[in-house]
């Protein structure tokens, strides 16, 4: 049984984490791993088309990146702090869940300022609470609408880009660390998979016949936290939200009795849909909150197939694809991937997995 940790590891060169997206979405890398031959293929992602055909459904995950990460100023001392918005906790009160660095700087009571281009103080927050070694609860003193006060936080915050993309944020990553579908404001990290996928792609997908079903899963900074244990039976995911609406249901559902393939874009909609299963297991509508961490053995109950990147040694995200597609296929694909250079993470190159 593959539930230890070190057993997902591989050796990954610096070189191979992608620093800046590919020039077109579906010009990335694409490789097709097939789960009954063991047979691995090379391609562009714009082919993907090809593996696809009349009533096969994608599920993809409609989430939206918001500009979660601010450059403030302690009050008095004029100390330069980093402040990351997690999740809103109470809309009314402008309350919000946040990472702050250097944490040992700031204390309950301290005020932050948001200065704009200008040097203006656009926003100000109180911290309100201690809730971990690094995190704070803070409140915004903002006494204007909430557009106003969500087009303050959208002007000042920087597009959250996970820390292995080691430059600043430009203009591109608004719009490119973002899907073309993305709708629903909530998560601090793109599901990355989904980012391949252009308008051209997705209406040449849909004119084929290939049906495509959303679903909503606002991703947090769990999904990137490292594993410390060795035995992952003992591991514990960091709870995100998730809706999969009635509508969405039913288009999977009619694909999966239909015997068509059933396609997860990414791991975020596997995790989501996997915490859906009927009694009949088929997919179900549900909102909450889900903790699911996959690793082998598992067996799988909506999806066939998936798409995905490329991810990190002895992270939560390849443990689960190695569950998916075979410990042993997912590997030897993962060493086909450094040797041919296949670029890895976010901005990386796609695999797919039928």
């Amino acid at each position: 049984m593959r539930t230890k940790l070190s057993s997902f590891n591989f050796n990954l060169p610096k070189e191979l984490v992608a620093q800046y997206p590919a020039t077109e979405r579906d010009h990335s890398r694409l490789m097709v791993v097939h789960r009954d031959t063991g047979k691995i293929e090379h391609k562009i992602f714009k082919d993907i088309l090809t593996y696809f055909d009349e009533g096969d459904v994608m599920i993809f995950n409609n989430t939206k990146v918001f500009p979660a990460r601010l450059y403030g100023q302690k009050e008095k001392t004029g100390a330069k702090i980093e402040v990351f918005l997690l999740r809103e906790l109470n809309h009314d009160a402008r309350l919000w869940d946040v990472l702050v660095d250097p944490a040992r700087k700031i204390r309950v009571g301290n005020k932050l300022y948001f200065e704009d281009e200008n040097g203006n103080d656009a926003l100000v927050a109180e911290v309100v609470d201690n809730t971990t070694s690094r995190g704070r609860t803070i409140r915004f003193l903002f006494e204007g609408p909430e557009e106003e006060f969500q087009r303050e936080l959208s002007r000042l915050g920087n597009t959250p880009l996970p820390k292995y993309i080691e430059r600043e944020p430009e203009a591109l990553d608004r719009e490119r660390y973002q899907t073309i579908y993305a709708k629903e404001i909530g998560a601090v990290a793109a599901p990355t998979a989904g980012l391949h996928f252009s308008r051209e792609l997705m209406k040449r997908l849909e004119l084929k016949g290939v049906h495509f079903a959303e679903l909503t899963l606002h991703i947090g900074l769990g999904t990137f936290r490292t594993i410390d244990v060795e035995d992952l039976s003992k591991h514990k995911m960091e709870a995100e939200y998730f809706r999969i609406g009635p509508t969405a249901a039913e288009t999977v559902n009619e694909s999966k009795v239909a015997g068509k393939k059933v396609c997860a874009v990414g791991t975020t909609v596997m995790r989501s849909i996997e915490t859906a299963v009927s009694a009949e297991q088929l997919l179900k509508p549900v909102e909450g909150w889900t903790n699911k961490f996959i690793y082998p053995p598992y067996d799988f109950h909506i999806a066939n197939s998936m798409v995905t990147n490329f991810h990190l040694p002895k992270s939560s995200l390849l443990i689960m694809i190695c569950a998916f597609g075979g410990f042993d296929l997912v590997m030897e694909a993962y060493k086909e991937a450094v040797k041919e250079k296949y670029r890895f993470f976010s901005y990386g190159d796609a695999m797919l997995i039928l």
